[in-house]
């Protein structure tokens, strides 16, 4: 067996993403749809009364709960299926400073979730990409990014994916432990490549990677293309649920984060405590896009 093959038996591969909710679990036959009365034909009354309690049992009714709620039916079950071949301990957590629910430094997970609401207000609860930058090298955009997508997962009936577009200095699959295969530039380098292959589980359930794939040292070129367009908005609208968000260089090494910032719907910059001036803060800031941008994190 290779050893890409021993990763995935161990949970460390790709190709593991929630599976789709079939045709035949929406549309199950009808079993009483088939009895016949005593003249041979179907009795009309029977099926339709059949019809009507298996949809019951099968689907909640939008009537019942409202617009939408079919929709919300098979997204929640998407998401109770997603697989987790391995789960991160609450040690190892503790150990890569990534936040959980039953964390002990409630200052830390309470500032994510604050982070998290505010967000959530300012999209009006609807799913959206951020892109996570920092000010300067160094000021800690993964962990920031990493844990704002942690915090995203806590709800059960949300997923996360966080995407690694540092592509000089990849991080995230460091942090998670996570050996990859392939990654984002694979996917960007070759059309008939399927994102189901570059999508690895964390071990923090309900959240999903996307490594960056090979190191690049220009990047430019991947993230302005055609392709990244079409691949930011194909991972948003298959799972609409999932919140995205993307760590890139920091503002001062390259100019990935602004040309990302363009293609998704908000962007944040995390300033290191103590390291920087005011003016400079304020230079970084003005590189994104004063519509988009929804503020500053101090880190540290």
């Amino acid at each position: 067996m290779s050893e890409s093959s021993r990763r995935k038996e161990n949970g460390n591969g790709a190709g593991t993403d929630e599976p789709e909710v079939t045709s035949a679990e929406r549309d199950m036959p009808n079993r009483n749809s088939r009895e016949n009365n005593s003249s041979g034909e179907v009795d009309e009354r029977k099926v339709a009364r059949s019809d009507w309690q298996d949809s019951r049992l099968l689907v909640p009714s939008s009537f019942e709960l409202g617009a939408g709620a079919v929709d919300r039916y098979v997204i929640s079950k998407q998401i109770a299926r997603m697989q987790e071949p391995r789960t991160l301990t609450s040690d190892d957590l503790d150990e890569r400073r990534i936040i959980y629910p039953e964390s002990k430094d409630r200052v830390l997970v309470n500032r994510f979730r604050s982070l998290r609401t505010k967000l959530l207000e300012l999209s009006g609860g609807n799913n959206f990409t951020l892109v996570v930058s920092g000010a300067c090298e160094g000021a800690g955009s993964s962990f920031v990014a990493l844990n704002l997508a942690a915090a995203f997962a806590f709800d059960q009936a949300k997923t996360a994916l966080i995407i690694d577009c540092n592509l000089r200095d990849p991080a995230i699959h460091s942090r998670l432990d996570i050996m990859t295969d392939n990654g984002l530039t694979d996917f960007l380098e070759d059309p008939d490549y399927d994102v189901a292959r570059i999508l690895y589980p964390t071990g923090i359930p309900r959240l999903r990677l996307i490594p960056a794939g090979s190191r690049r040292e220009s990047s430019a070129e991947f993230f302005t293309s055609f392709r990244m367009r079409q691949f930011i908005q194909a991972v948003r609208r298959r799972y609409p649920d999932r919140f995205i968000v993307i760590d890139t260089a920091s503002i001062d090494e390259s100019p990935d984060a602004r040309i990302l910032a363009e293609l998704c719907d908000y962007s944040m910059l995390v300033v290191p405590h103590g390291r920087m001036t005011p003016a400079a803060v304020e230079a970084a800031a003005q590189s994104f896009d004063p519509n988009k941008f929804v503020g500053a994190v101090i880190n540290g």
